[in-house]
């Protein structure tokens, strides 16, 4: 459900328009459900684009316009995992990582709930049992600093508890970052399994990939299919410092974000792929480039787990 600042529209419920991260793509009404959307838009110089209006967006599935029934406007706080990667090759980067994720938590808005998933060849909480999020910065200080880094790698692992547990998160807007080097040796799951389970979520997905040229285990390829299909955006410092600046822009980026919903023509839950194109046409001919996910699997199966 949406927060108040929705306007009720006659033809049913409010307009959104939303960049992308983590949880259910779909909101249902009594009648039929509601595509959520969270879009990011910004200008030929990279500056977030902000003063729009309903009217500038125009939304299509599978090539057939939609009438948009909710927008908002507002940074909204967010459910956000951090997935940090604890392997032996991050061994040397891990002060950067912890800087650059402390620098995203201030950043974030205060309502923001966040959690830790540090991951090598297992998958391990950093808050404790009993405390499934939190906002307190020297809580989430020390569920990254708790990690031990070495062995492999289960991204596809970390990638899918990290989906699974914003489910139960209480904010509309969810989001995962994941600092990896993008490489997996040592999970569960297949990348066909994490691409599908985000394509059923409204989770954002950001990727930092850090790589060494030596690295045999990278593979940025899989970090920008999570980034793409989920409407996020991947990121490869050339230094391993440059990780602070990008998590202070992706901090930027979750809260200059419209929310767009709609109800499609096509309300079967038939398994199928749904692709998803949101543009803008404002006054004076500016272009915009819109970010948002690519498209949603109709299906009411639950996650993969």
């Amino acid at each position: 459900m949406l927060t108040g600042a929705s306007r009720i529209h006659q033809s049913g419920f409010p307009l959104a328009l939303i960049a992308v991260l983590v949880c259910s793509a779909f909101q249902f009404s009594s009648t039929a459900r509601m595509v959520v959307l969270h879009a990011t838009v910004v200008d030929r110089k990279g500056g977030f684009a902000s003063g729009l209006k309903e009217s500038d967006f125009s939304v299509s599935e599978d090539g057939v316009a939609q009438p948009i029934r909710l927008f908002e406007v507002e940074d909204a706080p967010v459910t956000v995992g951090l997935l940090v990667d604890n392997s032996g090759s991050m061994r040397r980067k891990r002060s950067d990582v912890s800087a650059a994720a402390l620098v995203f938590m201030h950043k974030s808005n205060p309502a923001d709930e966040l959690f830790v998933i540090n991951f090598n060849d297992r998958v391990v909480f950093g808050l404790p049992e009993t405390k499934l999020f939190s906002a307190n910065f020297q809580q989430l200080l020390l569920a990254l600093s708790n990690a031990t880094t070495g062995g492999k790698t289960s991204l596809n692992d970390a990638v899918l508890t990290g989906l699974e547990h914003l489910r139960k998160g209480s904010l509309n807007k969810k989001v995962l970052i994941v600092i990896s080097d993008g490489g997996d040796n040592a999970s569960k799951h297949t990348l066909k399994e994490v691409v599908a389970a985000a394509e059923k979520s409204d989770v954002t997905i950001y990727a930092v990939g850090l790589f060494d040229e030596d690295d045999t285990d990278r593979n940025p390829k899989v970090l920008n299919l999570l980034a793409k299909v989920t409407g996020g955006q991947a990121f490869y410092p050339p230094e391993t410092p440059g990780v602070i600046a990008i998590c202070e822009r992706i901090a930027a980026d979750i809260r200059h974000q419209y929310t767009i919903g709609y109800k499609p023509e096509h309300q079967e839950m038939d398994g199928k792929f749904r692709a998803i194109h949101v543009w803008v046409k404002a006054a004076g001919g500016t272009r915009y480039t819109v970010r948002t996910r690519s498209g949603y699997l109709a299906s009411e199966e639950e996650p993969i787990q």
